[in-house]
């Protein structure tokens, strides 16, 4: 007589990885259980007040570059569970010392034209790649070992993406400007620029603010995760938060076990079902450097002394490329530094819901090294003075998280690492470990689906629908 099950698919985990697993499987007819440790749902997606009364702060991801890419979510009626995206007036700005300011609007030709003398390298290095954006999409965002669909277009990105950062913008751009836009970018990889396929990031980041935009959801992250939870829910799916799971054996039975967690809390809580091998190499898996992050309540908008920052959903603080070069390197050598690079997001901006009328709110964060427990607002807060002269007078509260504290909010950020893991060569094709497909494990019904495993971070839930799919296989066969 076959074994009973109580579900499908058991999901640990409720970060858009897990739940975009979770609709995946239950899009096929599966039955889903997604548990939760903490009383709400979200993972890296998430809102909050949490500096004052009407003040609506994203605790962890803020812009979305990738959600729009993403061929999962395009697939997925999230709008009519209530999301919806807006697009601030200019993407992305980046400030330089006088006033100067390189600027990434959505057009491609609009950014390039602002470029002065990198005019036509810009285009050059562009034009083919937003012309070929959905399908290179597909395929970055798409199973790690398969035939391309479109060889040529991924040859032509690989080409340059192997490439260092500092090297690809020194090779192409003469301006401060071009390199310095091309260098924030590539910032978002948490690697230091001269290291290789550093340029993937930057590359990835540009091409979707020129295809897609980077817009910011209505309301906040945590609305993204609201519509996820709306959806899956509409298919039948069960959600329980607070229930932190310690180990697989407390688990109701199913046919498949799905982990958004890292690869470590896999094996504290699998570990059991897994071989010693397999473990091992979980537990050689590398994290990178943290963040240091403050959310500010602001009685109004960021004094920018460049006036396209004051219209810019996105604004990286770092200087020139050599500046981030440094800031960047010593993140790696474990050394919080004085001048550090920045993130800076604007949703307020363009979401006057994020905070009472004629107030603000800012999302701030800082590259530090791992597990940094150095209190870097002063080092922010001269960083943003240096480009907007005047933004402490504008400050009504703050709210702060080091390392510690943004692994204590989500467990998956280990020693402070947003982005699930580094971004090394090695893991960029290996993730977490070397094997053909890289969301299974050696027990047939255990998989991970966290930003640990291809394609990384970012809320696009293309780990999950992969993940899922792998799982799919098992479901249907049991």
């Amino acid at each position: 007589m076959p074994r009973q099950f109580e579900y499908d698919a058991v999901i640990v985990g409720s970060g858009p990885n897990g739940l975009a697993a979770g609709i995946a499987i239950a899009r096929e007819g599966g039955s889903v259980l997604v548990l939760e440790s903490r009383d709400s749902p979200g993972g890296g997606a998430r809102t909050a007040e949490l500096t004052l009364p009407g003040f609506h702060h994203d605790v962890c991801s803020a812009v979305h570059p990738t959600a729009l890419a993403s061929p999962f979510f395009k697939s997925l009626p999230l709008a009519d569970h209530g999301l919806e995206f807006i697009h601030p007036e200019i993407p992305l700005a980046h400030p330089l010392d006088g006033g100067c300011c390189a600027v990434m609007h959505q057009s491609l030709e609009q950014t390039a034209a602002g470029l002065g003398e990198d005019r036509d390298a810009y285009l050059g290095l562009f034009t083919s790649l937003v012309a070929k954006a959905d399908p290179l999409f597909e395929q970055l965002l798409g199973v790690p070992i398969r035939i391309p669909k479109t060889p040529f277009t991924m040859a032509g990105f690989g080409v340059k993406a192997m490439r260092s950062a500092s090297g690809l913008a020194t090779s192409y751009f003469k301006s401060d400007e071009a390199r310095a836009l091309f260098a924030g970018n590539a910032a978002h990889s948490f690697m230091p620029l001269r290291a290789p396929f550093t340029a993937a990031i930057g590359l990835v980041l540009m091409l979707s603010g020129h295809r897609y935009g980077w817009p910011v959801a209505r309301g906040g992250s945590g609305n993204i995760t609201a519509a996820l939870c709306s959806l899956l829910e509409s298919l039948g799916g069960k959600i329980e938060c607070g229930r932190q799971v310690k180990t697989i054996d407390e688990l109701p039975s199913a046919k498949a076990y799905l982990f958004d967690t890292s690869p470590s809390a896999l094996v504290d809580i699998a570990g059991t079902r897994l071989p010693n091998r397999y473990t091992e190499s979980l537990q050689r898996f590398r994290h990178g450097p943290g963040i240091f992050k403050i959310d500010y309540a602001l009685s109004d908008a960021i004094p920018w002394t460049a006036e396209a920052c004051r219209k810019a959903g996105t604004v990286h603080v770092g200087g020139t490329l050599g500046e981030i070069e440094e800031s960047e390197r010593a993140t790696w050598q474990h050394s919080a530094h004085h001048r550090p690079f920045l993130l800076v997001a604007q949703q307020s901006l363009c979401d006057p819901s994020r905070a009472p009328r004629g107030n603000h709110t800012a999302w701030v964060y800082a590259h530090v090294p791992a597990r940094s427990d150095v209190d870097m607002s002063n080092a922010i807060e001269r960083q943003l003075e240096r480009f907007a002269p005047g933004f402490s007078d504008c400050v009504l509260a703050r709210h702060s998280m080091n390392c510690t504290e943004v692994e204590a909010y989500n467990a998956n950020n280990i020693g402070g690492d947003i982005a699930g893991g580094a971004n090394n060569w090695r893991q960029v094709f290996m993730r977490p470990v070397a094997r053909i497909n890289p969301y299974t494990t050696p027990a047939d019904d255990i998989f991970l689906c966290s930003a640990s495993t291809p394609p990384g971070g970012g809320v696009h839930g293309m780990c999950g629908y992969h993940a899922a799919h792998a799982a799919i296989d098992r479901i249907k066969r049991v």
